[in-house]
């Protein structure tokens, strides 16, 4: 495309602890032409998410670690602008993981096509799109929860824990969420139907466990690991179910804190810790999302959006997630719709 440049950010350095501005790169180069069974995307949408983290190290337990000046893995929602296959047609909506740039070349085989009948284009990389599919089966299908549970999310007022909980709410249970600032807690329990809050970086997180579920924890959705994760397993019930979906409290550290410290107490409780990922699923993708927006169209589940404009402010605002700074699904607008 002649006269326009693509900006990507790429990774200059690993970081130690907390990202910092330095560990990211604007870089500019030429946009490519797609080459026979090739599309070109203009990327409209970027996801920033906490695994992405974990792909900076040198190593990662169950993904490929990015390369020193890779662009940024990252998922997009963007439009096909040029196509050089049957498969696609200049035009159409498409989602994928083509990283933190303003356009991208791919054979089509990591691209999806977005129904945008369901819900806003930046719907297809929250609530409708990894995140929601995360929340859906990490509850459902790991938590196994029944009526009348008692359950606890942690990180609740996140992109994958506000779906959680109002998931909660659907299938008749006590639904109790630990999130970080006063805006949060009131958000979760006003706006989406939490029956109850606590802010773990003000309160007691054990002590208000004791008051806010007398009965006990039978599922926990665990997105944060660390000391939160061991105040929660010392009320958990007999049976309980503890699904594992991430663990954000140690992205950031050299050495990750001792652990796990706890997990005796599921032998007394007859309790099951479960990690998943969203991509085990991935054949049933569509169910979830079907239902879920079926749930958003009921007026049963509400989503919250926080966007940033422009690629180059995406390193700011993926060190802001890492610090909890982030209000629902974090998202950049790269271009318009």
């Amino acid at each position: 495309m002649a006269g326009h440049v693509n900006r990507q950010i790429r990774l200059a350095a690993r970081p130690a602890n907390l990202p910092r501005e330095s560990d990211f790169n604007l870089a500019e180069g030429p946009i490519l032409e797609p080459r026979e069974g090739e599309v070109l995307v203009r990327v409209i949408w970027l996801s920033l998410d906490p695994y992405q983290r974990g792909r900076m190290r040198a190593t990662h337990p169950y993904a490929t670690p990015m390369e020193l000046g890779e662009v940024i893995v990252g998922g997009v929602v963007g439009k096909i602008v040029r196509s050089r296959t049957p498969a696609f047609t200049e035009g159409e909506v498409v989602e994928g993981p083509l990283g933190w740039q303003e356009y991208a070349v791919s054979d089509g085989s990591n691209l999806r096509k977005v129904d945008t009948s369901l819900g806003p284009l930046s719907t297809a990389l929250g609530v409708l799109g990894m995140p929601g599919m995360t929340a859906y089966f990490g509850f459902l299908e790991v938590g196994q929860p029944r009526t009348g549970d008692t359950v606890v999310v942690s990180a609740a007022s996140g992109a994958v824990g506000q779906v959680v909980g109002q998931i909660s709410k659907i299938m008749g249970c006590r639904t109790v969420g630990i999130a970080g600032t006063p805006e949060k807690i009131d958000y979760i329990k006003h706006d989406l139907g939490f029956d109850a809050g606590i802010n773990y970086k003000t309160e007691n997180v054990n002590a208000e466990l004791a008051e806010v579920c007398p009965l006990g924890v039978d599922v926990y959705f665990d997105n944060v690991g660390g000391p939160i994760t061991d105040a929660v397993l010392d009320h958990i019930n007999v049976g309980a179910r503890i699904s594992i979906c991430g663990s954000i409290s140690q992205y950031n550290l050299e050495e990750p804190e001792l652990g796990p410290r706890k997990m005796g107490l599921l032998v007394g409780k007859q309790a099951r810790a479960e990690g998943f990922l969203v991509g085990q699923f991935r054949n049933r993708h569509e169910e979830g999302r079907q239902r879920i927006a079926g749930w958003i169209k009921e007026g049963r589940i509400k989503y919250r959006e926080d966007v940033v404009d422009g690629i180059e402010n995406a390193p700011g605002a993926f060190i802001g997630l890492m610090q909890g700074e982030n209000f629902g699904k974090l998202l950049v607008k790269v271009s318009e719709d």
